[in-house]
């Protein structure tokens, strides 16, 4: 492993151990959430493709609830705006760890991934708008392409079985957690129903005391489960998108630890829900949201129809574009170097890989169109592009994963079984790190 590796300074070069430990932490889970989600979705497919597609149909749109609460929903909207709540709750705690802990923390760190991520939102954004202006289509969908899908991606390279350095990963999920931060914002912003200004009034009451909760250091589930359900009931009935109150709850939650604790609020509830939200919640929605009818009728008008082929164009080139051209451009403006062990191949290729747009694409698509036929049309576009994204990402990794292999059993080894890789024992910084964990 070259010197040049080391240098904090290069770009994808050797991450800090304290970052080297909680990256496959944090990836372990969505690896295996990812492979059921797409489980889920293939199931979904063949279900909706089937004799027994009514009964799908029955299942999905079946009503349950409190109506006396403003919350009789469908099974789809309870997966929707309910479980997906788990989804951008795990977000809003990852998007806190990273502006307080992780590579969002200071602007020299943050300066790559962010410009990468709005690139990466812009362009696609962009290809759809101009592609629906070339062929009179509408303009509402522009949002669908823009996020990335990290249990996707991460199930794609489970499957590949590749070697995936550790910087590549931690760039990738950087990447994502910058995206959901941007989904966030479009969805709060562009896709809120009429204002109750009480209900959102009360919810924004209710995250202020979730707030006074974790600032006066008050523990206990039974404070903060009833609250943060009344906070999600009364954002919904405010007209915002529930999941918001997923990531308001998330972002407030403490991810520092006091003097004698073991982990923060933010960990312990990252470390139980993330199984909840990886294994149950987004496969339940893909599985209610994925079901759409494959035909060859339906497949031609995904590439003749402006809107769908503008999903597909911005997943499958404008991510890639916009991810690869960002942190090329962010990469000569700040002066920093490739790691010497990798090249812009490697970028390219998990640009590529960040054009899997799965579980907040489908979302937003509901969102953006409700009409019933078009939000199928959508959905299959997100489908079909975010698998042509991943035959292409497939080829390209594993193309190059000797080389992903070679660096990641460098990275690994610990020829004297302490615990820590021998390369973070090769230099001061190193040990210093190792001692500052351990």
């Amino acid at each position: 492993m070259s010197a040049a590796r080391r240098d904090h300074s290069v770009f994808l070069g050797l991450l800090p151990w304290p970052e080297r430990v909680q990256v496959p932490r944090a990836l372990r889970t969505e690896t295996v959430g990812g492979l059921v989600l797409l489980a889920a979705a293939v199931v979904a497919i063949i279900w909706a493709n089937t004799p027994f597609s009514r009964t799908y149909e029955q299942i999905r749109d079946f009503h349950f609830g409190i109506p006396a609460l403003g919350l009789d929903l469908s099974v789809g909207h309870w997966t929707a705006d309910g479980l997906l709540t788990v989804f951008f709750l795990v977000a809003g705690i990852e998007l806190k760890r990273e502006l307080v802990v992780g590579e969002l923390r200071t602007p020299a760190t943050a300066a790559l991934p962010v410009v990468a991520a709005v690139c990466g939102m812009a362009i696609p954004a962009a290809l759809y708008l101009a592609t629906t202006a070339l062929g009179g289509g509408s303009a509402q969908g522009w949002a669908v392409p823009m996020a990335t899908d990290i249990a996707f991606a991460l199930a794609v390279l489970a499957v590949l079985s590749t070697h995936l350095p550790s910087a590549l990963r931690a760039f990738l999920l950087t990447l994502a957690v910058v995206d959901d931060l941007g989904a966030i914002l479009v969805i709060a912003v562009f896709f809120t129903a009429d204002l109750n200004p009480l209900a959102l009034g009360g919810a924004l009451a209710g995250l202020v005391v979730f707030y006074a909760l974790q600032r006066c250091r008050v523990r206990g589930w039974w404070w903060h489960v009833p609250l943060g359900l009344v906070i999600w009931a009364l954002m919904y009935n405010g007209g915002v998108h529930a999941t918001v109150a997923g990531v308001a709850m998330g972002l407030i939650l403490r991810t520092t630890r006091d003097m004698g604790e073991t982990a923060s609020p933010g960990e312990r509830t990252e470390h139980l829900l993330r199984p909840v939200s990886a294994g149950v919640a987004v496969p339940l929605f893909a599985l209610f949201a994925a079901g759409v009818s494959i035909s060859v009728t339906a497949l031609g008008e995904v590439f003749t129809r402006p809107e769908p082929l503008g999903v597909v164009l911005g997943l499958v080139v404008g991510k890639t574009v916009g991810i690869f051209a960002g942190t090329y451009l962010a990469a000569r403006f700040t002066r920093a170097r490739l790691n010497p062990d990798l090249a812009w191949a490697d970028v390219f290729a998990l640009a590529v890989l960040a054009g899997i747009g799965f579980t907040v694409a489908l979302l937003i698509g509901e969102l953006a169109f409700t009409d019933p036929a078009d939000a199928e049309h959508i959905k299959a576009a997100v489908l079909i592009g975010s698998l042509i994204a991943a035959a292409a990402a497939a080829l390209l990794v594993k193309r190059r994963n000797g080389i992903y292999r070679r660096l990641w059993e460098a990275e690994t080894l610990d020829e004297d079984a302490d615990g820590i890789p021998d390369i973070y024992g090769q230099s001061a910084s190193g040990q210093t790190a190792a001692r500052g964990e351990n």
